[in-house]
């Protein structure tokens, strides 16, 4: 089983429809992000941007001083949080989760796995968690909120 590490773009998505728990379910116990990502999604609580969630089963990787060069690198294109999570991602070696397109790239250059909401919404449907139209229910909740999904149903990705 892999490692994953997500950025505030997925978070938040979850955390507008109130469903946080699903990334969880949909990824197990190896699920991870880091402290830069976890201050952008209290900014966001505080500002009223994103509805609060508990995120307590959320385990925050810590960057290490390996991870500094990356970060700074990857941070004249990314924001903050992206930069950190994807640049902890290469360093334990975990699947990045991001809906950035320019993070998603960069993962991709750098032959990092990657995946994101519509990722993990898939899952939770070839899981049994969620059926079809739950699982759209959530992406048309999440895109009213302001998601850009590159789709309007999971129908067509299956």
């Amino acid at each position: 089983m892999g490692c994953y590490v997500l950025d505030t773009t997925v978070l938040s998505n979850f955390a507008h429809v109130g469903q946080p728990h699903l990334i969880q379910r949909a990824l197990g116990l190896h699920v991870f992000t880091t402290p830069v990502v976890m201050a952008e999604l209290a900014m966001g609580v505080e500002a009223g941007h994103v509805p609060a969630c508990d995120w307590e089963w959320l385990k925050i990787l810590e960057p290490n001083e390996d991870t500094a060069t990356l970060i700074s690198e990857f941070q004249r294109v990314l924001d903050a949080g992206e930069a950190e999570s994807l640049a902890v991602a290469i360093q334990k070696g975990c699947i990045f989760l991001s809906d950035d397109l320019a993070a998603r790239r960069l993962a991709s250059s750098r032959d990092v796995k990657v995946s994101g909401t519509l990722g993990i919404l898939l899952k939770l449907v070839k899981m049994g968690e969620l059926d079809l139209d739950e699982a759209d229910r959530l992406l048309q909740g999440m895109m009213a909120k302001g998601y850009r999904s590159p789709v309007s149903t999971l129908f067509r990705l299956l």
